[in-house]
């Protein structure tokens, strides 16, 4: 089952060389039949679940799509599901599902850098290597995947590095799963960590998640952005540091009061490889601060909006980024 989502791989401009472009005009059946030799790896069947540019991405979203694999997944009525999605926020998805869906089959995301019109479109070729993938029984218990470029992402890691590239996703800190050349797959790992059915979340019942905010640190950054975030109903707060996940004094003094009062503070990190440790710069247990392990700001507050669905102590909390 191939579920549509838009993004840039659904896009459309007026000629083929141009930088602009719509995202989210072309309809799935339409992508489908713009990929010959789909017919050939499997059964295909597309259902449009959205069709909107992945910077307009909702959680609402994201719950219904993780509840529509679930239940295809879980009902026998699919063997695997790629999503198409745009680039922009593909990782946060991806992430999502890699938590919440509760399959070993495979799910499998792609996207395009270039929109349908343009020359030398990158989408029917992803979406070719996504169905490619998402038929292998060789993927299944990875976690969610993202396929694009010729290159199988694990979704803990996977990370948009360039803003125009087709090489625009890496996966710094873990390495690739594998890789797809025109529907040839090479594996070369599993992830370590925990994901779909080793995964200890439900959405079900769900219908909204958590205000979690992710505030950007740097030089001499104003403290009182943590009482806005506060203030305005955010359960928890992760700071996207300063190298290992640091922030000015004034900033540690306000996330401190903050975590006083109950509110989850994450501190990550604004580079875009290596780990958070926890104690090293910052005394994350006398402050009741959590840090983020591998997480970047982006998938942290994923995790975190989660893990405030049920009631958690910190420690807890914890543990669950060295476990996800």
């Amino acid at each position: 089952m191939i579920l549509a989502t838009g993004g840039t791989i659904a896009g459309s401009a007026e000629s083929g060389t141009q930088a602009g472009y719509t995202s989210g005009r072309v309809a799935v059946d339409t992508m489908i039949a713009a990929v010959p030799g789909l017919p050939a790896i499997a059964r295909i069947q597309g259902e449009q679940v959205a069709n909107v540019g992945s910077q307009d991405m909702t959680f609402a979203i994201m719950i219904d799509l993780a509840d529509r694999i679930n239940t295809l997944l879980g009902d026998g009525v699919a063997d695997g599901v790629v999503v198409t999605h745009g680039t922009d926020t593909m990782e946060e998805t991806a992430y999502f599902l890699n938590l919440t869906v509760r399959s070993k089959k495979p799910v499998v995301l792609t996207g395009s850098m270039r929109p349908a019109t343009a020359v030398s479109a990158d989408g029917p070729l992803n979406l070719y290597n996504a169905v490619a993938v998402a038929a292998d029984p060789d993927a299944a218990g990875r976690g969610t995947l993202v396929v694009m470029n010729d290159r199988i992402h694990g979704a803990h890691s996977l990370t948009k590095s360039n803003t125009t590239s087709v090489e625009t996703f890496i996966s710094p800190i873990n390495g690739l799963i594998g890789t797809v050349n025109y529907g040839t797959t090479e594996y070369f790992r599993r992830p370590v960590r925990r994901h779909t059915c080793q995964s200890e979340f439900s959405l079900t019942g769900v219908t909204s998640l958590p205000r979690v905010d992710i505030i950007y640190a740097c030089a001499d950054m104003p403290a009182d952005l943590v009482d806005g975030s506060v203030e305005r109903g955010a359960r928890g707060i992760v700071i996207a540091g300063d190298g290992n996940g640091n922030m000015n004094a004034a900033t540690v003094e306000r996330a401190a009061r903050a975590a006083k009062k109950g509110i989850l503070i994450v501190r990550s990190s604004r580079v875009p490889t290596g780990k958070v440790g926890r104690n090293v710069e910052i005394d994350d247990d006398h402050l009741r601060f959590i840090a983020s392990d591998e997480l970047n700001p982006a998938k942290a507050r994923i995790l975190l909006m989660l893990a405030l669905l049920n009631k958690r102590s910190r420690e807890e909390i914890q543990r669950l980024f060295y476990a996800y």
